[in-house]
């Protein structure tokens, strides 16, 4: 078994190699093995200088994140990094791949920094509820000062190796070969250069009162409710203030807090949860088809955001309309997407030019007779998108994969009307589709698998966070978003306003309350969905027509200028509208339905016990592989905040006993709507959880 770190030397030069892939995980074992090597190098009187280098495709890319859920075990990685820092002999940390967190706090300890130009450097701990434990809050600020360090440590994304060379984060880029160029450098170097004693990027103490108040106010608004974020300013203010090793100490402190709070548990569980919901079983049974050409049907908002998604992926793209006019305003859409970014400076007419080379358009559906996979965007309704089917199964080759992006339409309904039904399957792309990470994989009867394994290929070709959903009315997430968004018309119509409950689930931590949401996505969407099941409804199920009533005035939200909200001269945050306010009024009215008050605790109850009771059906009819996977899904399609890690993980801090008795006790007011699933009621029986289901 090779040793996770080894020692060697060429000349006068340690070289210590850590070796721990796939991304060098700085486990226990990697630990303790550089510490003994920096113990050895540093001793060895024929040692002049050290370097560090990662093996494989990358520097340390983290810690081991498996290890956050056990007793930390010696030595802890900020006494390593103490270790290096403290060498009497210059340390080298050559820098390929991705130096990130403990990674890049290794770097950071280190005397020097060399790297290649492709290599990153970042802290994105805070992706996990959690801050730089190992001095990085500490060190990064005195390098390139407290607004750059904030910026890094807030964002959680790398930065290139020129950006930090810039910033003073390292010493300098090499070409070729990183190790000689690692030793050459070394072997340049005189003394240690300790970065606990640098002081530039302190020393204009108004820049840094004023990097912390900026990074205070992101913090309470933006990042809202987090704790990692408000912990990552008081750490760079102790750095600013205090001694070096009183801010590591202090720093320690913080990072244990954040790692011990329900937070950091659930952003860690969203992280797992989001690795494996990729991991289907069709892929594992199949491999994916040659996917190198695109074609989309339509060049409205969706069709363009998965076309522009497709062009700066690399992907060429065919999009297809029914006229030249249609034509050329779905051009018009995918091109406002790069104006835009051309506009805010961050793409030239250079780079906008080598994207849309890639990019063709057509009113004829045989131009699609090559392309691998086609795409179709149009309009939500059964008999256009078998229409459309109809005519691609004509034209395209054999082996191409037919994909419909539907939010609720029956797959097989629209897969009925080819000859090459096993071709088919759903992409749920969420708008905008070229910004918005979730993909719903909807998998249809008799889909092949390496058809599956296609979308999935697509998905991570366009970095996108797939979800594989069964074939479903609303899939995963519309269908559970349609329960509890019945179960907020309820408490609506029964004495909560809309802007009590979005304050609820604002407060709770969504970016905005559902009816702004509706507001925002438009109500003519939801209203058209209704109109067209009316006729399917359940007698025994309560409606509620408030938004009906909405839509029949013509206020479909922020389009019109008004919806549950109002949106005067165009405003993208509403206001409370009075005349909403009499409408409900008026339509409790005619039901004889005295209203009543309901505090925001029982309105996030209510709002999330139909949430998961839902899921729970979901899991219970194999919509959903996993509980893990409707986390995924809401919290990257739906808002859910991250820091709870979905409402499945939720759930179960919750507890499933209790949420049992919650339905119980609203079935008595309504005994239709809340009837519990009886995969909850089974869970509760056996004392199992939604995670052992993940783990099962």
């Amino acid at each position: 078994m090779t040793e996770p770190v080894t020692l060697s030397t060429a000349g006068t030069i340690a070289i210590i190699e850590i070796n721990n892939p796939p991304v060098n995980a700085l486990s226990q074992a990697v630990r303790q093995g550089l510490y003994d090597a920096v113990i050895q190098a540093d001793a060895d009187t024929e040692i002049t200088a050290i370097v560090i280098i990662g093996a494989g495709r990358s520097f340390p890319a983290g810690a081991d994140i498996k290890e956050f859920d056990q007793p930390m075990q010696d030595p802890q990685l900020p006494d390593v990094i103490d270790r290096i820092e403290n060498c009497e002999k210059p340390v080298v940390a050559a820098l390929h791949g991705t130096a990130l967190g403990g990674g890049f706090e290794i770097a950071l300890g280190s005397h020097y920094r060399i790297a290649l130009p492709s290599a990153q450097v970042g802290l994105p701990e805070i992706h996990l509820g959690l801050l730089p434990g190992a001095g990085g809050t500490q060190r990064l600020p005195r390098l390139c000062g407290a607004a750059m360090a904030l910026e890094i440590m807030f964002n959680g994304t790398a930065i290139s190796a020129k950006e930090a060379l810039n910033a003073g984060l390292i010493d300098r880029l090499v070409e070729g070969d990183l190790r000689q160029a690692a030793l050459n450098y070394a072997a340049e170097l005189q003394a240690p250069r300790r970065t606990k004693d640098a002081t530039s990027g302190l020393a204009d103490k108004a820049a840094v009162d004023a990097a912390l108040h900026n990074a205070t106010q992101i913090a309470t608004s933006r990042m809202r409710g987090q704790l990692a974020p408000l912990k990552i300013v008081d750490c760079v203010r102790a750095c600013a203030t205090k001694p070096f090793a009183d801010g590591r100490l202090f720093e320690s402190d913080c990072f244990f807090e954040c790692l011990a709070s329900e937070q950091s548990k659930g952003m860690i569980h969203a992280f797992f949860a989001q690795r494996a919901s990729a991991k289907v079983p069709e892929a594992s049974r199949a491999k994916p088809r040659p996917l190198s050409h695109l074609g989309v049907v339509g060049g409205g908002t969706m069709g363009a955001g998965i076309t522009v998604a497709a062009l700066n992926s690399g992907l060429p793209v065919i999009m297809i309309e029914r006229d030249h006019e249609a034509l050329a305003r779905g051009q018009a859409n995918v091109e406002k997407v790069y104006d835009r970014l051309i506009a805010k400076g961050r793409m030239s007419l250079t780079q906008k030019s080598e994207i849309m080379a890639r990019y063709r358009s057509s009113t004829e559906f045989a131009d699609l007779s090559q392309v691998d996979m086609v795409i179709e965007a149009v309009f939500e309704r059964l008999d256009v998108k078998r229409g459309v089917f109809a005519q691609l199964d004509k034209v395209l080759k054999p082996d191409a994969v037919l994909a419909s992006n539907t939010s609720y339409i029956d797959i097989d309904e629209i897969s009925s009307a080819t000859n090459r039904r096993e071709h088919v399957i759903g992409l749920h792309f969420f708008s905008p589709a070229n910004i918005m990470k979730l993909l719903e994989i909807v998998v249809p009867q008799g889909a092949a698998d390496d058809v599956v394994a296609t979308g999935f290929a697509l998905a991570k070709i366009l970095g996108k966070i797939p979800v594989r959903a069964g074939n479903s009315p609303g899939f995963i997430g519309n269908r559970i978003l349609g329960k509890y968004g019945d179960c907020a018309a309820h408490m609506m119509e029964d004495g909560a306003t809309p802007y009590e409950i979005d304050a609820a689930i604002v407060d709770f931590g969504y970016p905005m309350g559902i009816h702004a949401m509706y507001d925002l996505a438009g109500l003519d969407i939801g209203w058209d969905n209704r109109k067209a099941v009316q006729g399917q409804r359940d007698p025994a199920e309560r409606y509620v027509g408030i938004a009906d009533r909405i839509c029949e005035r013509g206020w479909f939200g922020q389009k019109t200028g008004r919806g549950f909200y109002l949106y005067p001269d165009g405003a993208r945050i509403g206001t409370p509208d009075p005349e909403i306010v009499a409408l409900i009024e008026a339509e409790r009215a005619k039901k004889s339905i005295a209203a009543r008050k309901f505090t925001a605790e029982e309105i996030m109850a209510r709002y999330l016990a139909a949430m998961v009771n839902e899921a729970c059906e979901v899991l219970r009819e194999g919509v959903a592989l996993k509980p893990s996977d409707i986390d995924v899904t809401f919290v990257h399609g739906y808002g859910f905040p991250r820091y709870w890690g979905g409402p499945m993980k939720y759930a179960d801090r919750y507890g499933l006993a209790r949420l049992l008795d919650d339905i119980g006790r609203y079935a008595q007011d309504d005994p239709v709507f809340w009837q519990a699933s009886p995969l909850l009621a089974e869970l509760v029986a056996s004392g199992q959880t939604f995670n052992d289901l993940n783990k099962g």
